[in-house]
């Protein structure tokens, strides 16, 4: 965050500037949730990938902002289509507003984004950021075919998060290498980065949501559990166990048919099968597929920093 703090201070300023309405619940409502404290990691992760590729104009700082309305408005409809309760440790905007204004401060977040790619100039950057955008509400919706369904394969899982979370790292990084002007196989590379990246930081969340504390996640531990989503804790835990063990899972995936303590025995279960370890085990492998993919570019502190990111996202398990 020290290395582009310039660059990510144009950033707020920009998305201050584009979330103004005169309609108030738009800025009160959208401002609640861009304004709660996240990490801003994908408009880093642009940020850091067009100075890593030499850029030195201003249209990263738009992309950025475009990344993180993108971001934001996926987290408003996700919060809608889940009913959660909480998001970044407060009250969602769902709860305190309606499921309807959230839809719709949503879209026009939406719509804030594409007029920002299209202010670029560049067709090549609207096709990355569109197309990532369509993928990542197809991942949505395969993502509702899976809950409640214990049958999940662990390739329709890794499909789910590849296109719900690591399509919008994978153009966050790769429209950085783009605005740069850089060669197809440097903005490759740099894409690559993203996806392997995203998929080992959705890996770590899904565990985190078993393993680690409200303050961690923003979030209540154990809401994937509630709400019956099928995630690799659970299907690594599930193919492992015993005949009782697999009644409990296909019957606590029903939201409607779990009872008190099966959170507790869910942990457990995951424990005892090795279903966590193993799934940051995968995550580190995600990892280190993301740090290799940036073998090509020249040593330098952003480099180091695309680097360390990765580490320190899947070590937050810890």
């Amino acid at each position: 965050m020290a290395l582009v703090a310039g660059d990510m201070e144009a950033v707020n300023a920009l998305i201050a500037e584009r979330m103004r309405s005169g309609v108030p619940m738009i800025p009160d409502l959208a401002g609640h949730l861009i304004n709660s404290g996240g990490k801003r990691l994908r408009p880093m992760l642009t940020l850091a990938a067009a100075r890593l590729s030499g850029y030195s104009g201003q249209d990263h700082v738009k992309l950025a902002a475009t990344v993180e309305f993108i971001h934001t408005a996926t987290l408003l409809h996700d919060d809608v289509v889940d009913g959660s309760d909480m998001r970044r440790g407060k009250a969602a905007a769902n709860i305190l507003w309606g499921n309807k204004p959230s839809v719709l401060v949503g879209d026009f977040l939406f719509s804030r984004a594409f007029q920002l790619m299209v202010e670029t100039g560049s067709l090549r950057v609207l096709d990355i950021l569109s197309n990532a955008s369509a993928v990542i509400a197809e991942g949505e919706v395969m993502q509702l075919t899976t809950t409640n369904n214990i049958a999940t394969t662990e390739d329709t899982y890794m499909q789910v998060i590849a296109a719900k979370t690591a399509a919008l790292f994978s153009a966050a990084t790769e429209v950085g290498a783009v605005v740069a002007g850089l060669p197809e196989e440097k903005a490759g590379a740099l894409a690559t980065y993203g996806r392997s990246f995203g998929i080992a930081f959705q890996l770590i969340d899904d565990v985190l949501d078993y393993g680690g504390t409200s303050e961690t996640l923003g979030k209540s531990v154990g809401d994937d559990f509630r709400e019956g989503k099928v995630t690799l804790p659970m299907l690594l835990a599930h193919a492992r166990g015993t005949a009782e063990e697999k009644a409990f899972w296909t019957r606590v995936v029903i939201p409607t048919q779990q009872r008190e303590g099966d959170l507790e025995r869910a942990i457990e279960l995951m424990s005892a099968r090795g279903a966590l370890a193993d799934t940051v085990e995968a995550a580190r492998r995600h990892g280190e597929a993301a740090k290799q993919a940036l073998g090509g570019f020249p040593a330098m502190p952003e480099r180091e920093v695309l680097t360390d990111i990765v580490d320190f996202c899947v070590e937050r398990a810890y």
